[in-house]
């Protein structure tokens, strides 16, 4: 078992910045693709972002490129998300995830393993 904690959401106003940590614990954090999905009000989780194991690949969707920036600390156990210009739009519970398999296949949800019970991210305009 993989238990992930998040922290670091919160307010902030549309054009801000703020910094996700999620603490992984119980196996060997270099062993997973670690990834962050986010789930809107009345909407499905979609797919943010994902990192290899090793962290020198990474993978964003479409409406956060160039704005998110995922890295992962192995010796810490723990994966980040740097999100920067943030709009309203990104209003979400944020998920952190890890998976056995590529962080390339992390675009699809079932390729998650385990997730974290999310932090809330508000963008207020």
């Amino acid at each position: 078992q993989v238990q992930l904690v998040e922290s670091g959401g919160g307010l902030v106003q549309a054009g801000g910045s703020l910094r996700l940590s999620c603490a992984a614990s119980g196996r060997t954090f270099s062993n997973y693709a670690m990834g962050w999905f986010r789930q809107a009000p009345g909407k499905d989780r979609e797919y943010v972002a994902a990192i290899s194991r090793s962290g020198g690949s990474t993978y964003y969707a479409d409406s956060v490129k160039g704005r998110f920036t995922i890295s992962r600390d192995n010796a810490k156990s723990t994966v980040y998300l740097k999100m920067n210009s943030l709009k309203p739009e990104d209003t979400a519970v944020y998920y952190c995830a890890a998976a056995s398999y590529t962080a390339q296949a992390m675009s699809n949800k079932r390729a998650v393993d385990y997730w974290g019970k999310g932090t809330l991210v508000t963008v207020s305009s």
